[in-house]
């Protein structure tokens, strides 16, 4: 059966009932986050005596913390960038599918590199994984998602890792998404343990050789400051149990920044540095421990706000700090009216795997099973009947 539309217009119309008063009440939460964020701006010990007593409560507790900028700085973009040499890596993944014939999982790597303003074309580079048989069930168990996100990502890094090794010079090094790793957190505890340590391991190595790293997040959707001005509006009991806490609900980092008509960030500038307050912080210290800053990709009446993910020996080097912002507002004009870093575009598209890909490798793999005599499954019912034309019943 197709969607029961109606259902869904009724659902629509009982939504419609509420705009006007959800508008309003969100309009009110606005111009109250706006006032408290100006307000708090130079508080910032009060704010962190605040959030260490929340944190105190919840450990878990996920939002901003402010260093030494003011919450409301706006910092332009350098006047000149320095020769660097710039490494953009992106990946891509396809999940081992149950219902398939032939069981495998693949991760695809796009890296470009090259030196700023040099007039010679990034040099492109792939690396391609494929994970079958014993791979697909680490520690005895299938491996899920979550796990092949969390390869992806460290495989990401560690390319990162290897080509930053041939550079002399300053290096600036970015991937798509945070720094910090997230996939199967809570699938498998041990693996991604495993995981955590290998992947502080590459952090270290691109720390001890000066390379300026760094997560870009384009349309973020954690709101890390506005959860940060919740807890400075807690009192005792609210502050015991800020998880419950939401004053500004529906407000969100990127209005605060992205404000067309007020915009606390011009084209091209850049917020305060904050450091991340999360329960995944432990695994973060010292010279990894991690911070992010906002940057407004956008153009005048077009804001756009990113954030920007970076460790703290970029945080606490201010020559890095301008390098990195400079490089991503160059990168991001490239594109035009849609902003976004040019060499992760294409380190996107480089590690794209198209679906005849995917295809060609399942006819690869049966072909070298049956070469070799081995079992070959075959696709589930479910999957087989997905395949099938659409019939009309009489």
């Amino acid at each position: 059966m197709p969607i029961e539309y109606q259902q869904v217009h009724e659902q629509i119309r009982q939504v419609s009932l509420g705009a006007r008063e959800r508008k309003e009440r969100l309009a009110e939460r606005r111009a109250q986050a706006r006032e408290f964020f100006h307000a708090l701006s130079s508080k910032l010990d009060d704010l962190r005596s605040k959030l260490e007593l929340a944190v105190a409560h919840d450990p878990n507790l996920r939002c901003a913390e402010p260093v030494t900028e003011p919450l409301n700085a706006s910092n332009p973009p350098p006047t000149e960038i320095q020769p660097a040499t710039l490494i953009a890596v992106d990946g891509s993944q396809v999940n081992p599918d149950r219902h398939a014939a032939v069981q495998f999982g693949l991760i695809n790597v796009g890296a470009l590199m090259m030196r700023l303003n040099s007039g010679e074309a990034p040099k492109v580079t792939t690396d391609t994984h494929l994970m079958y048989g014993d791979d697909l069930f680490p520690n005895e168990t299938p491996l899920t998602e979550g796990l092949v996100a969390l390869r992806r990502d460290l495989a990401e890094r560690s390319k990162l890792d290897a080509l930053s090794r041939e550079v002399q010079g300053p290096v600036v090094a970015f991937t798509d998404g945070p720094i910090e790793l997230w996939g199967a957190q809570g699938e498998d505890p041990r693996t991604y343990a495993e995981f955590i340590e290998r992947h502080k391991a590459v952090l270290s190595r691109l720390q001890s050789r000066g390379v300026i790293a760094a997560g870009y997040v384009d349309k973020p959707s954690a709101n890390l400051v506005l959860r940060l001005l919740e807890i400075a509006l807690a009192d005792g009991d609210q502050v015991r149990n800020v998880r419950e806490f939401h004053p500004l609900r529906g407000v969100t980092d990127r209005w605060l920044f992205d404000a067309i008509h007020n915009p606390l960030l011009s084209p091209g500038h850049r917020s305060a540095v904050f450091r991340i307050q999360s329960g995944s912080r432990r695994n973060y210290q010292g010279d990894l421990e991690l911070h992010f800053f906002y940057l407004n990709v956008g153009t005048q009446g077009h804001p756009w706000p990113v954030r920007v993910e970076i460790p703290a020996w970029v945080a606490n080097d201010m020559g890095k700090l301008d390098l990195l912002h400079g490089v991503l507002v160059e990168q991001c004009r490239i594109m035009g009216s849609r902003p976004y870093p040019y060499l992760l575009h294409r380190a996107h598209e480089t590690a794209l795997v198209k679906p005849e890909e995917k295809q060609q490798i399942e006819q690869l793999l049966t072909m070298e099973s049956f070469r070799n005599e081995e079992e070959v499954d075959v696709m589930s019912n479910k999957g087989s009947a997905k395949g099938l034309k659409g019939r009309t019943r009489n």
